[in-house]
């Protein structure tokens, strides 16, 4: 294993800072998104050059509960200046959450070249990088979605085939969350009939992987961590939380950090499967 994040997948703030030229050119070579479950912080101040996703707007289905279907996401892409040949970095709020589920969502759809920007926008803003209000505007591209990869992507069925084989599963939502004191974090509308965990899952917190900054932790650090929890890189991994944002994550850091190559991300998370009739439920600190 490399010492140091792959850059190829992972870019610091200074990376940015030092190309924003080359972002807020119209040519489609770069392009820098910032995606936020809150649109008023991009409103207020962004990274120059940035184009603004609303994850819950742009970033789900208009037609059914899904992420983009490939006519979707191909629209987004080509009217926000984005070709299948662009540098994308993607960066956000919540410490990447949503910035990790684009790049989640542009591997599915086989873009060869996204990044994500380590600390996200709270970082950026935190360490005084340039900021501005501005909304760049850029001149529509074709974009073409060739293949679909969705090995990395978990539905239902392979929760429910994993609850008796030696896939892995990890619960990255709060302590409270998997032991079913809470449904969902305070504030959220969108939860689950019932509370607790998949049976067998581990909890291992999405905020684990990051320092107090923000940033993601070194790879020795990582690798320690999922380690300690018996899940090594020859395992079958499934991560999942509420709506499947902060364990694309986990999914980040396993799968693109570490290489692990056996990492799905469910989507569906708990808002599925604490609805669903007849699935499995457990509470308690029990795995």
């Amino acid at each position: 294993m490399t010492t140091t994040h792959p850059a190829d997948v992972l870019v610091s703030p200074a990376w940015v800072a030092d190309r924003l030229d080359r972002f807020r050119e119209p040519t489609p070579d770069y392009r820098l998104v910032e995606v936020d479950v809150n649109t008023d912080f991009y409103r207020e101040r962004h990274a120059p050059g940035a184009v603004g996703f609303d994850w819950q707007a742009d970033l789900q289905s208009d037609t059914w509960r899904d992420i983009p279907t490939p006519a979707e996401f191909e629209r987004l892409m080509g009217d926000n200046g984005i070709a299948n040949d662009t540098t994308v970095v993607v960066y956000g709020d919540n410490a990447n959450w949503f910035a990790t589920h684009l790049y989640w969502q542009f591997s599915i759809y086989g873009h060869d070249d996204v990044r994500v920007m380590d600390g996200g926008r709270e970082y950026w803003l935190e360490h005084g990088f340039p900021t501005t209000d501005e909304v760049p505007t850029f001149p529509a591209t074709e974009y073409h979605v060739e293949t679909t990869d969705e090995s990395i992507r978990a539905f239902r069925r392979d929760v429910h085939e994993a609850l008796d084989a030696e896939t892995t599963l990890i619960d990255v939502r709060m302590p409270e969350e998997y032991r079913g004191e809470l449904i969902a974090p305070p504030g959220m509308d969108e939860t689950a009939q019932r509370a607790g965990h998949i049976p067998g899952a581990i909890n291992v917190l999405w905020a684990d992987n990051v320092g107090s900054d923000g940033r993601f932790k070194p790879l020795a650090v990582l690798a320690d961590l999922y380690e300690s929890h018996g899940v090594t890189p020859d395992d079958a991994v499934i991560a999942y939380c509420r709506i499947g944002e902060r364990s694309s994550i986990t999914w980040f850091v396993l799968h693109e950090l570490l290489g692990y190559d056996r990492v799905q991300n469910y989507d569906g998370s708990w808002t599925e499967w604490g609805n669903l009739v007849r699935a499995p439920v457990a509470v308690g600190d029990e795995e």
